[in-house]
């Protein structure tokens, strides 16, 4: 028995589908369900799904360190708040900057300094006062700029462990990608046992192919053994795609986290 539940994001799965299916299919299936951008969405059709949402994107435009990007993305924010009431959904995902709809950032940054890293502290802190008020969590994401995502900052997940910790409050926490620290750092357990205080969420999918675990090189059952060990309580989310089949995609990444 795991002290952990399971989720699939809706926009890597049953591609053939279409995205209100998806979300039916999937919680059909026994999980809960993530969405990143909401505003191409129909709120009011997920919200009838009867699904379990776990997670949404958290903003629609801006970044942490730039004053115009940054009322750009508290407002958003906001309105993604109301949006996660609608769905009843508790977690809202921040990255370290804007992405576009191929995820590589809106403004890339080749060299992160330190006015940059004290800014995005005080925009995070913003967006956890925020998220405490309305009762839901902020969680920031780490992402790989060697693959998917060149140009971002604050990609590495100790760069969002650096600022969650900071920041210090329970309404701001990581969003620890496992996909994506083993393309930018690796030494996955270590870094799961010393993040674990800070963690919201975990996201997974192997390497390479970003496809189910069990098809790459991450041993996703010994990480599933640590979760247990270290009693983590929080959603484990497939945010990959699926090789072959969603359905057998989907049982094979319950597979490696039932223990």
């Amino acid at each position: 028995m795991t002290s952990y539940s399971l989720s699939v994001c809706a926009e890597m799965v049953f591609l053939d589908l279409p995205f209100i299916e998806r979300v039916k299919r999937i919680s059909q299936l026994g999980f809960g369900v993530e969405i990143w951008n909401w505003a191409n969405k129909d709120i009011d059709a997920l919200a009838t799904t009867g699904a379990r949402f776990t997670s949404m994107t958290g903003y629609l435009s801006g970044n942490l360190t730039d004053d115009r990007q940054i009322a750009a993305l508290l407002s958003s924010a906001q309105q993604s708040l109301a949006v996660a009431q609608r769905l009843n959904c508790p977690a809202l995902n921040l990255h370290g900057t804007g992405l576009d709809d191929k995820g590589l950032p809106v403004e890339p940054v080749e060299v992160v300094s330190g006015a940059m890293w004290l800014k995005a502290r005080q925009t995070l802190s913003q967006l956890a006062a925020m998220g405490e008020k309305a009762g839901k969590v902020f969680t920031l994401e780490n992402l790989n700029t060697a693959v998917d995502h060149p140009g971002t900052p604050f990609a590495k997940a100790s760069d969002t462990l650096a600022l969650v910790e900071a920041v210090n409050s329970p309404a701001l926490k990581m969003n620890l990608d496992f996909y994506h620290a083993q393309i930018g750092e690796g030494n996955l357990i270590e870094l799961l046992k010393r993040s674990a205080s800070a963690i919201g969420e975990i996201q997974v999918a192997d390497v390479p192919g970003r496809y189910q675990p069990g098809t790459g090189e991450i041993n996703y059952r010994a990480i599933a053994r640590v979760l247990n060990e270290i009693d983590y309580r929080g959603v484990v989310a497939l945010e990959g795609w699926a090789l072959g089949d969603s359905v057998e995609a989907l049982e094979q990444f319950r597979d490696c986290f039932s223990l």
